[in-house]
């Protein structure tokens, strides 16, 4: 089993380029699931659909989330799917069952005045602070993830034209960028990143005080510095940064298409969870204008 999974895992990386996080993932549900299928002697080659049921049973019986479950039934269907396609087995034992239905949550959303409130903390007198102002600007104003932004190189920057260039893992899209962030953006490059990078030939956006590519937990530890010294009692994250942005895009006026397209969404239905929160604003809108509300 462990060569087929080296292989599975192979095919996901080369063929299917999936990135780092998500082959993690994978790695992690499909080495759990052998050793339930080792410590029960069962064979994998020869497990049906009543065996995989009673693995999830099990997940379930530890405490897994529904979330944590259905992800692990696609990783080990995907799986399946590898032995099928390779001919290890003829039939995917997986085919008749349902995944377990996932409620999505609101997600976490800061007010325009939070967020105003956020990206006034950093100190703009020091390049720390220019760098800073520049990420968190870009944050909000891209909607991009952590994982996106601490992975572009200088160049997917268009400065004459206001967009950036995301090409994380196999899929690219572009996304405009405001004014604001972009004279943000500007300002570091011209007067902090120079100063920053220990080595010309770096090619990073966003480098750390030793001149290396900004890591993602160093990413995280900003955003939870000026939340701190913005005094604002919620939870802040880059990801609730992305969510802020969706938000505040929708209640503008903004499509569920285009923002879709900018946050990279392959399935629009993840896009419209943010459906509530325009509902409220229309809501609020309609009492206003209407002569009858």
């Amino acid at each position: 089993m462990e060569k087929q999974i080296m292989n599975f895992l192979n095919f996901l990386e080369n063929d299917k380029k999936l990135v780092s996080n998500t082959l993690q993932s994978y790695k992690r549900d499909i080495l759990q699931y052998k050793e339930y299928v080792e410590e029960n002697n069962i064979n994998y080659l020869k497990v049906n659909s009543k065996i995989i049921e009673k693995y999830f049973e099990y997940l379930k019986d530890e405490g897994k989330k529904t979330s944590t479950i259905s992800r692990n039934l696609a990783s080990i269907r995907s799986f399946y799917q590898f032995l099928v396609r390779t001919k290890k087995i003829k039939k995917d034992p997986t085919i008749t069952i349902q995944s377990p239905k996932v409620e999505k949550k609101a997600p976490n959303i800061l007010t325009s005045k939070e967020v105003e409130l956020l990206l006034e903390q950093p100190n703009t007198v020091d390049l720390k602070g220019i760098r800073d102002k520049a990420m968190l600007e870009f944050a909000y104003a891209t909607g991009m993830r952590v994982s996106e932004i601490i992975a572009l190189d200088i160049n997917d920057i268009n400065f004459k034209d206001g967009f950036v260039i995301c090409k994380f893992g196999h899929k690219k899209r572009t996304i405009p960028l405001g004014h604001i962030s972009l004279k943000a953006l500007e300002d570091y490059v011209k007067t902090s990143r120079p100063y920053l990078i220990k080595d010309e030939s770096e090619k990073a956006l966003f480098v750390n005080i030793n001149g290396n590519r900004l890591t993602r937990q160093g990413f995280w530890k900003i955003v939870k510095f000026y939340k701190e010294q913005a005094n604002i009692s919620k939870d802040i994250t880059p990801h609730i940064l992305r969510h802020s942005f969706a938000t505040h895009l929708l209640q503008n006026g903004a499509d569920l298409k285009s923002i879709q397209s900018m946050l990279g969404h392959s399935d629009i239905s993840s896009t419209q969870v943010y459906m509530q929160f325009q509902n409220e604003n229309l809501k609020e809108i309609y009492k206003k204008a209407h002569p009858r509300a």
